[in-house]
């Protein structure tokens, strides 16, 4: 029997949902995460693979508004919730999924396509390059102090229902795109996965625990959400704090949220997963060598439609260059691109027949589109080729942001 593709029936997103955690394992998520993953689900952005009455493979994607820079908010398909059943790989399924997946995002007018792998080295055959890094980060407090900037002390902490105190902590969240590329901008219902807290994901840490920074005023201009682990031997205490999130408006509120989750009584490792990988806090630690810091993909990004996105953007420096791009699988954006760019930051992307300046891959641009992968590194690799002496350095200065692109949190 011929596989059949068809886009998801709301009847159908259990079976579907099920082929997916058996993809990434078979173990089954929480009731409430389950729940709150089928209410974020848009049915007509999911995708399904069917072998007869079976459930084989799955796709989907999230509508986003996503920070660049330049601090615009660019339309994003959020690819999510890609799995094949162990029994039809190899076999054409995901390639399959991905062509439609994307004629769908250019037909939608999305310019860009994003997602998290599971296994990066699957998704840059299909044109997605990495763009963006997490940083995590462990703190030794027997060895590590921070040194905090004038004020630290007049910001007023107070804790908190994590729940209770969700609006205050959403309208401090929707202050960061505008001044960090790659943070999408949260949509209805999001909200609610920052504060998931299933027991089965705790890993004998408390439940999830939050406090916030305030301002004299009482403006609410920072938060943090943790957990406690308790951890005792014949030495005594030896606890960790697990920070799933800590976020604010200003330096002095940053520091004293770092502050308080350093100085948690009968704990003596502060872990920290998901951070920027220019994070303040590099220059907060009085000794880096003993905060353990390591970095990993994080953010994947697609050009969809390459001039569009190109022009989403804006850049650091003028630019006047021509890119030829090859692009196999989306071959309508294969071809010699001018890129130019004003003072301003403003650009205009069109189709030319002049000589090029730069020979890449779509990899490559999305690569470098959020600003924290530099065309030089990419060219030092030898994934970026000049062509024309003298072009290399001015893009590469052009395209390179002021900030870390960084994705809070996963989709």
């Amino acid at each position: 029997m011929a596989l059949e593709t068809r886009v998801l029936q709301s009847d159908e997103w259990d079976v579907w949902y099920d082929q997916l955690e058996l993809a990434f394992g078979g173990v089954p998520e929480s009731p409430e995460e389950r729940e709150l993953y089928r209410s974020l689900t848009e049915m007509e952005r999911s995708l399904g693979v069917w072998d007869g009455g079976t459930c084989v493979a799955t796709a989907g994607a999230f509508s986003f508004r996503l920070s660049v820079p330049g601090g615009a908010l660019v339309p994003a398909a959020g690819v999510t919730m890609v799995g094949v059943s162990p029994t039809h790989r190899r076999q054409g399924v995901l390639t399959s999924l991905m062509r439609r997946q994307l004629d769908d995002v250019r037909a939608g007018g999305e310019p860009i396509a994003v997602l998290t792998a599971s296994d990066p080295a699957i998704y840059g055959r299909f044109g997605y390059g990495t763009a963006a890094y997490s940083m995590s980060v462990e703190i030794d407090k027997t060895r590590v102090r921070l040194t905090v900037p004038p004020g630290t002390d007049d910001v007023r902490l107070r804790l908190v229902d994590p729940r209770k105190a969700l609006s205050d902590c959403e309208r401090v969240f929707a202050g960061l795109p505008a001044g960090r590329p790659g943070i999408p901008a949260r949509q209805p219902g999001w909200e609610l996965q920052a504060v998931l807290d299933p027991e089965s994901e705790r890993s004998g840490a408390s439940p999830l625990k939050c406090v916030v920074a305030e301002r004299a005023d009482g403006e609410v201009v920072g938060y943090a959400r943790y957990r406690v682990k308790p951890v005792w031997d014949l030495t005594g205490s030896d606890g960790r704090v697990d920070v799933q999130d800590l976020d604010a408006l200003d330096p002095v509120a940053y520091a004293a949220l770092w502050r308080y989750v350093c100085s948690i009584d009968l704990t003596w490792t502060v872990s920290a997963p998901k951070r920027p990988a220019d994070d303040a806090l590099l220059h907060l630690v009085t000794d880096l060598r003993r905060s353990q810091v390591r970095l990993r993909d994080s953010m994947h990004v697609r050009l969809v439609d390459l001039p569009a996105a190109l022009t989403a953007r804006s850049y650091g420096a003028p630019l006047d260059v021509v890119l030829e791009v090859e692009d196999a699988f989306c071959p309508w954006n294969t071809g010699r691109w001018r890129l130019a760019a004003g003072a301003d930051g403003a650009a205009v992307c069109t189709r030319t027949e002049d000589t090029a300046d730069l020979e890449l891959s779509v990899r490559e641009l999305g690569a470098a589109y959020l600003g924290g992968v530099t065309l030089n590194s990419l060219a030092a690799a030898g994934l970026v080729r000049e062509v024309r002496a003298g072009a290399l350095a001015p893009a590469s200065r052009a395209f390179a942001g002021d900030v870390a692109p960084w994705l809070p949190h996963g989709f």
